[in-house]
């Protein structure tokens, strides 16, 4: 059982084996990111800092897409969630970033703890078919397949990255702060 922070977040493990700190780091990403998008009505959800347009509810549709994108679609070759099969990507590629504006908070909460739900269960399927070596089965174009491993890391990296533009955007719009 891992530690919980006060924020509600679950501390990655000081001394676990590859998987537990791989999957412990992708847990407090999200956790972390879920922190930043609580208790937010529209407004806040929709606010952006300087001259950039993301906000946090774009966040969270475009994280709803890459937990599909990267358990679904790549690791296990499968169509995922039929929202994301229904987008034009050719006429606008950043389609998740600009129709966030038009959700609801509980619509944009409810797609992103749904795909990482689900995540969360294909991650399990792929460990107990072949660890964190297991090849993901749709290739890149190249040919390519990444591993599970890759997969993980990639997914920390990508939540990582945007709790940061989280940690700007919720301050500008409340004041909460903190890592």
């Amino acid at each position: 059982m891992p530690d919980i922070d006060e924020q509600g977040r679950p501390e990655p493990p000081l001394d676990g084996d590859e998987l537990a700190t791989l999957v412990g780091y992708l847990e407090f990403h999200r956790a972390t990111f879920a922190w930043k998008c609580a208790g937010l009505d529209a407004s806040g959800l929709k606010a952006t800092v300087g001259a950039s347009s993301m906000t946090l509810g774009g966040m969270l549709k475009h994280l709803s897409y890459v937990e599909n994108h990267w358990f679904s679609v790549q690791l296990h070759d499968r169509e995922g969630q039929p929202l994301w099969t229904t987008v034009d990507w050719k006429s606008d590629p950043d389609w998740e970033w600009h129709s966030a504006a038009e959700d609801t908070p509980e619509e944009l909460h409810a797609l992103w703890q749904d795909a990482v739900s689900r995540s969360r269960l294909l991650l399990d399927e792929a460990l107990a078919d072949g660890g964190l070596g297991r090849l993901s089965g749709r290739a890149w174009p190249d040919g390519r397949r990444v591993s599970v491993r890759w997969i993980l890391v990639h997914m920390i990296e990508e939540y990582a990255r945007h709790n940061g533009h989280a940690d700007l955007i919720r301050e500008s719009v409340d004041g909460l702060t903190g890592e």
